[in-house]
């Protein structure tokens, strides 16, 4: 994102009385040059309480946490959604990588603790893994230990409305999303060129409902458009709308 746009958002944003500010939104966080940057412009200059991440932890290196938790990030959070035996299908990253990515998660404990005895900010450390299907865990068993030693707290995610989840394939119901979507009532979404999108899973063009780069946070969270959509979700009919071949319904 501009950093300029990025700046005038934040501002917005905390102004309005947003108190927590996720740096990331379908993308990966650490790919951001001046990540640190923006969270201590966040947490300084901003004033907003909670600033976290996400992250799938390839790029997460040693340097870049350590410049993060001192910038003031106040959690991250580890995506690992793979066995090792399932690593490259699902990733498409060399096999080679998950040492990487287990290493970067594994030096995270150690360098928050640092962090927090030089200065006294505590920097939360989860990971989430997805549930594809009842044997997942069991997949996952070693990996998860291993990684929970180095985190505050691991959970699963279910794996929603996947279209091509192992539970689908074999017939089996899949989890959904119930309506109304509470994220379009409680967060917004905003990409990286600075649209308001009205959904947490997917940043596609058919879910965005505003330019921010030429209207306000206000006039877009209240928008004809945004109003429409979530009046469809209160009636919990959302045929017709952007939504109704949402992966999670």
């Amino acid at each position: 994102m501009d950093p300029a746009l990025y700046r005038r958002l934040a501002r917005e944003l905390r102004a309005l009385g947003v108190e927590r500010l996720g740096l990331f939104y379908i993308g990966e966080s650490m790919l951001y040059k001046d990540l640190p940057g923006a969270i201590r412009y966040a947490k300084e200059e901003c004033g907003f309480p909670y600033v976290f991440l996400t992250t799938n932890g390839l790029s997460a290196t040693p340097e870049r946490l350590r410049a993060c938790f001192e910038a003031g990030l106040d959690s991250l959070k580890f995506a690992i959604n793979w066995s090792a035996a399932q690593f490259e299908a699902i990733t498409g990253v060399p096999a080679s990588e998950l040492g990487t990515i287990l290493s970067n998660v594994k030096q995270a404990r150690s360098i928050r603790d640092d962090v927090e005895f030089e200065s006294g900010h505590h920097c939360a450390l989860y990971a989430s893994s997805l549930r594809y299907d009842e044997a997942q865990p069991h997949r996952m068993q070693g990996l998860v230990e291993e990684i929970a030693r180095c985190v505050d707290h691991h959970y699963w995610l279910p794996l929603l409305g996947h279209p091509d989840s192992p539970l689908e394939r074999e017939g089996r119901p899949v989890p959904v999303k119930a309506l109304p979507c509470g994220p379009l009532f409680a967060e917004a979404h905003i990409t990286w060129d600075g649209k308001l999108s009205t959904c947490s899973l997917d940043a596609s063009a058919r879910f965005q409902v505003a330019d921010l780069n030429t209207t306000s946070i206000t006039e877009a969270w209240h928008s004809e458009a945004f109003q429409a959509l979530r009046e469809h979700h209160l009636r919990h009919d959302v045929k017709g709308t952007r939504c109704q071949q949402c992966i999670a319904y």
